[in-house]
């Protein structure tokens, strides 16, 4: 009973606090409008960008990927568990990337925590002399890479390319790794990934992008943030993930058919897996197509419409939009207990928007975090905003 005491009290520390999380219940299909815990809600908190996770088309694949491949893949990629469905994806991404990589080679993962820390692993393995630069603010999950690399890990200001040109000029390691966000998935912001790459080239340094929330939002065929700033080079290793944009599940690593075939090699994470579902890679094959046709092209154009019309409506006094141009709109609010407040109050309006707390940002600045998706509607989006500025101009929160 003492462990379990020293348990609760750790949970009452994090009530007392604001900082316990919790979860809830979505009984429909991923959407803007959504039933949760039993009452109809309208959603600011996916990452289903382009509005595929409940795309008629991509539903239809994946039936036909079941019917074709079954339910499991039955074993890891290296055993039995590599399908024509996972071969096909895998070639179809390495084709999509590669104008923006050469020799381009795609490798097909069950999440892109798992592809985050296969790629650092990978490229750090057995070379003591190894140092991984990572931007202050990147995900956990390259945070995680790089402890589980057993490189030297040094941490660069967010943003600041003139520090990271130092660090990087100072460095004696043999195999230099700069990691980095291109979207950063809480300020919405996005790395100066041109910067980075001159640097990288300079210095004969990787530079690994995680484009998570990029890929299928940014450039004109939704190839992300290479595409957005139109770089090509074979010291890029590029990740991007299937679950948000894209509509379904699962990540990709792409890069120079080396570092591939390295990653094959050495990633615990690819070779003591057992691989996804075929029929998630089927659908994916849908999905790619939708984010390069028309339809993507067009539901990338209605995303800035209303990112532009957030921007525009909100007249915001004591809390702070955050400056980003990207569908991650978030609003730092400052305390815990407000944050929460207030994500309790747009809740009992109907408008779902997650408040995030520290750890996952730093303390004092806990925020709203506002996600926009094509599926959103001009109307949708207007009542976010005449809520918001409401609630910003009562007294409720004093």
């Amino acid at each position: 009973m003492e462990l379990i005491a020293r348990l609760d009290q750790q949970l009452q520390s994090l009530d007392e606090r604001s900082l316990r999380r919790t979860r809830r219940v979505a009984d429909t299909p991923c959407s803007p409008c959504v039933q949760v815990d039993g009452r109809p809600m309208l959603a600011f908190c996916s990452n289903d960008y382009l509005g595929l996770a409940a795309h008629p088309r991509l539903i239809e694949a994946l039936r036909e990927g079941a019917t074709k491949y079954g339910v499991g893949s039955g074993a890891s990629h290296l055993i039995s568990g590599h399908s024509r469905a996972h071969a096909v994806l895998e070639e179809r991404l390495a084709e999509f990337m590669s104008p923006h990589l050469e020799s381009a080679r795609a490798l097909y993962f069950c999440t892109g925590y798992m592809a985050n820390l296969a790629m650092l692993t990978a490229l750090a393995a057995g070379d003591a002399d190894a140092e991984i630069f990572s931007e202050s603010l990147n995900h956990a999950s390259l945070i995680d890479g790089a402890r589980l690399s057993r490189a030297t890990v040094t941490v660069y200001p967010h943003g600041d390319t003139p520090v990271l040109a130092t660090m990087l000029a100072a460095s004696t390691a043999a195999t230099k790794l700069v990691v980095t966000d291109s979207v950063f998935s809480m300020d919405g912001d996005m790395a100066p990934l041109p910067a980075l790459l001159a640097l990288c080239e300079q210095h004969g340094a990787w530079l690994v992008v995680d484009d998570a929330h990029g890929f299928g939002t940014l450039g004109a065929n939704g190839r992300g943030a290479l595409e957005h700033f139109n770089l090509r080079s074979q010291n890029l290793v590029y990740m991007g993930t299937l679950g948000k944009a894209a509509g379904v599940g699962g990540a990709f690593v792409a890069a120079h058919a080396s570092v591939i075939e390295s990653i094959v090699q050495r990633a615990r994470t690819y070779i003591y897996t057992t691989a996804a579902a075929p029929a998630l890679a089927h659908a994916l094959l849908s999905s790619l197509d939708i984010i390069k046709g028309a339809i993507g092209r067009e539901r990338r154009a209605h995303l800035q419409v209303l990112i532009a019309q957030l921007q525009q409506g909100l007249t915001l006094r004591r809390w702070q939009r955050m400056p980003s141009e990207t569908a991650i709109q978030p609003l730092l609010i400052g305390e815990n207990d407000e944050t929460m407040r207030l994500a309790a109050a747009l809740y009992a309006q109907g408008l779902w928007v997650p408040g995030i707390r520290p750890p996952t940002v730093p303390v004092g600045t806990a925020r709203l975090r506002v996600t926009l998706s094509a599926a959103h509607t001009e109307q949708d989006v207007a009542q976010l905003i005449t809520a918001l500025n409401q609630l910003e101009s009562e007294s409720w929160y004093g």
